[in-house]
């Protein structure tokens, strides 16, 4: 995963993660928003024996859409074991996304686990466009 050109950073939260992301549009956002929480959750990704996904999401309005998106992130990790390497958002709209991720299995072997995430949050979620960018501020619990 491409992670040099991550434009995010980690803010302090009692109990919980809060990370704030920024992109260059909603594409962008949503797609750094992914690669963003598997950065914190796990290091040493491998691009071997890669699998594609096709996943599609909807919400309410951008903020439920991130953090639905985030949820299904999420799950891939926790409940699957995968290991998200790649993320490319092909369609968004403020209430649907349909993207294309990369995964590997989790090998204890290659990878080592950062920060355990129990769940995205609504708690004081946002999807804001600023001047010329676009930010998101994602409470994870721990």
């Amino acid at each position: 995963m491409d992670n040099d050109k991550l434009d995010f950073s980690v803010l302090d939260h009692t109990a919980d993660l809060r990370i704030r992301i920024r992109g260059k549009d909603l594409r962008d956002l949503f797609e750094k928003a992914a690669k963003s929480m598997m950065h914190v959750m796990v290091k040493g990704v491998s691009s071997e024996n890669a699998d594609t996904l096709e996943l599609s999401v909807q919400g309410t309005d951008l903020s439920d859409l991130m953090v639905r998106w985030l949820g299904e992130i999420l799950y891939l990790f926790e409940g699957e074991h995968q290991v998200v390497i790649a993320v490319k958002i092909n369609t968004i709209s403020p209430t649907y996304l349909d993207a294309t991720v990369k995964t590997v299995p989790f090998d204890l072997n290659l990878h080592e686990v950062l920060c355990e995430v129990k769940a995205v949050t609504y708690h004081q979620i946002e999807v804001v466009q600023e001047d010329d960018r676009w930010e998101t501020r994602v409470t994870l619990d721990l």
